[in-house]
């Protein structure tokens, strides 16, 4: 039964008070409460709750408000950001520069009527051509990271003329149907197979096995347009490749005249003590994927970049790919500023100044506990925890989420626990957090791997 648009006033006439409240009445956040548990369980999806019962035990705790490294729940408990929006908050939580940004431009225009001509749009693409590597030049600016696979796909189809694609095992690239053809969870595509059909995953890691679907595919006369990668994968469970991996893939591509598509959606902006994950090793792509703190931690973003020669199929019919909103106003701006931050405060050199100082302290944890802690990997402040089952990993998450640190595991195993912080994180907060870790690790571990007491009878 429809509500009557009495009660549709209604509601949103409270929702609308409640958005412009400083401060929380007990019922309000009572409402609020019902409201969100209710809303997830009849009009949302129900799985979503039970997801978070596995990692909380306050599984309908509602996230109200953040700020730099931080965010509190409705009730005003305060937790430390250890996962980062799984890479969206390099620059911190409503960093005052790019929030002041959008608010200026906010005042003046929101979007815009889709026919002129867009300043900001122009003048981000500018910077992201000076911040990216190489002769990367031209910019298209969509709303997602997924967004941006799905045009990097199509651009490769135009400029090679090809349309089969090789990723890899463990590569996570995006939901729409383009990107999950280089998806690699079985779980994601099979409810909808076929997708692109001619898409291969080979290994990550290993170069040998990049050749061997290259030549394999020049044979059969089934040649790639593209070899998708993540340099360093992130759901896949924060997977570093060997170090000559990237740059033998380039060499590769060129030899079989395939591009060499980068996803950087989570890697890039700093994340791993570079610009760029790519730039640790040199290597130039043919085309970027950009995405998630792109838009500054404020505004949702993503990008695909190449260079001239790649871009140029697009010039003579610059609608063959468009968006709506992409490379609206206010998510440009927030760009803009976003970049800005990550230059002036150094946060590519912090993170990984802070990333190496981490990644020392979660070794000597892993030292500590060798049965609980299987591996402890990354670069700068994209790491990754390993622990023997998902169980474990999900009883950890939990440990540290009820002390009021926020972790997460990745999208194709709970085992792995992802370490993402801001790259504005203080020291005072990351040693707070491994405190806690370490306490969390000890309860856990008492738990499964040390010997059971046996009460001695007298």
């Amino acid at each position: 039964m429809k509500a009557p648009a009495s009660d549709i006033l209604k509601d949103t006439q409270r929702i609308l008070e409640i958005i412009h409240k400083e401060d929380l009445a007990a019922d309000d956040k009572g409402w609020i409460q019902e409201m969100t548990r209710s809303g997830y369980e009849n009009f949302i999806n129900p799985g979503i709750l039970e997801y978070r019962k596995a990692v909380s035990t306050d599984y309908t705790s509602i996230e109200w408000a953040d700020s730099a490294n931080s965010f509190m729940d409705i009730n005003g408990k305060k937790y430390i950001d250890f996962l980062g929006g799984f890479g969206v908050f390099n620059m911190g939580h409503r960093h005052p520069k790019v929030v002041s940004t959008v608010i200026s431009q906010l005042k003046r225009q929101a979007l815009h009527s889709q026919e002129l001509l867009e300043p900001f749009r122009a003048m981000l693409a500018k910077l992201v051509a000076d911040i990216t590597p190489g002769d990367l030049q031209y910019s298209f600016f969509g709303n997602s990271g997924t967004e941006a696979m799905e045009g990097a796909m199509k651009l490769a189809m135009l400029h090679t003329g090809r349309k089969s694609f090789v990723a890899a095992v463990g590569a996570f690239h995006g939901k729409t149907l383009g990107a999950l053809s280089a998806t690699a969870r079985a779980k994601f595509r099979q409810p909808f197979l076929p997708i692109l059909p001619d898409c291969y995953h080979v290994p990550y890691g290993d170069a040998d096995f990049i050749e061997s679907a290259l030549k394999c595919a020049d044979t059969v006369g089934n040649d790639i347009a593209a070899v998708i990668l993540e340099p360093i994968q992130g759901e896949g469970g924060i997977n570093v490749p060997p170090d000559d991996y990237l740059a033998r893939v380039r060499d590769l591509c060129d030899r079989y005249g395939a591009l060499l598509i980068i996803d950087e959606i989570q890697t890039g902006m700093g994340r791993t003590g570079k610009m760029f994950c790519v730039d640790h090793w040199g290597v130039i792509p043919d085309i970027l994927c950009l995405g998630k703190a792109l838009g500054g931690g404020v505004m949702p973003i993503g990008a695909f970049v190449a260079p001239k020669n790649i871009w140029e199929h697009l010039f003579p019919e610059p609608w063959l790919h468009s968006t709506t909103f992409g490379g609206n106003p206010l998510a440009c701006v927030a760009a803009i500023a976003g970049i800005h931050v990550l230059l002036d405060e150094k946060l590519p050199e912090r993170a990984d100044k802070m990333g190496g100082s981490m990644m020392l302290k979660l070794k000597a944890l892993r030292r500590r506990f060798p049965k609980l802690c299987v591996d402890v990997r990354g670069k700068g402040l994209m790491m990754g925890i390993e622990f023997p089952s998902d169980e474990i990993g999900y009883e950890v998450s939990k440990g540290l989420f009820d002390s009021g640190v926020l972790v997460a595991g990745t999208l194709f195993h709970a085992k792995t626990l992802r370490i993402e912080p801001p790259l504005t994180i203080s020291q005072q907060e990351m040693d707070q957090a491994l405190g806690i870790m370490e306490k969390v690790f000890k309860e856990v571990n008492a738990k499964h791997f040390e010997p059971k007491k046996i009460p001695v009878r007298r």
